[in-house]
């Protein structure tokens, strides 16, 4: 088992900037991928970033690449989004997830989730 705990979520102004942190403990050995999902009200859960564990690969959504920053450490087991140029439109519940599948950007692929946190943008 593996649990993640996510922490730095708030309200900001559009333009700005957060960053969310994800804590791992377990078997994080047992998994691949480490990524993050957002999830708006009414809206499907959407891919946001992750990275490849064993060699810090990184993927982007088209939503947010060019402003978003996935980072790792693994010896802390410890995950960042660094969140930039900051819209309304990233208002969103943000998960960070781990699993061992093969497709990064597929929610399907990840096993352990965290239990979100809010990132509110305001205009």
């Amino acid at each position: 088992q593996v649990q993640m705990v996510e922490s730095g979520g708030g309200l900001v102004q559009a333009g700005g900037s957060l960053r969310l942190s994800c804590a791992a403990s377990g078997r994080t050995d047992s998994t691949y991928f480490t990524g993050w999902f957002r999830q708006a009200p009414g809206k499907e859960r959407e891919f946001v970033a992750a990275r490849r564990n064993s060699d810090n690969t990184k993927y982007y959504g088209t939503s947010v690449k060019g402003r978003f920053s996935i980072s790792g450490d693994n010896a802390k087991n410890t995950m960042y989004l660094q969140m930039n140029s900051l819209k309304p439109e990233d208002t969103a519940v943000y998960y960070c997830a781990a699993g061992a599948g093969v497709v990064p950007t597929s929610s399907y692929d990840y096993r352990y989730w965290g239990q979100g946190t809010q990132v509110t943008v305001s205009s």
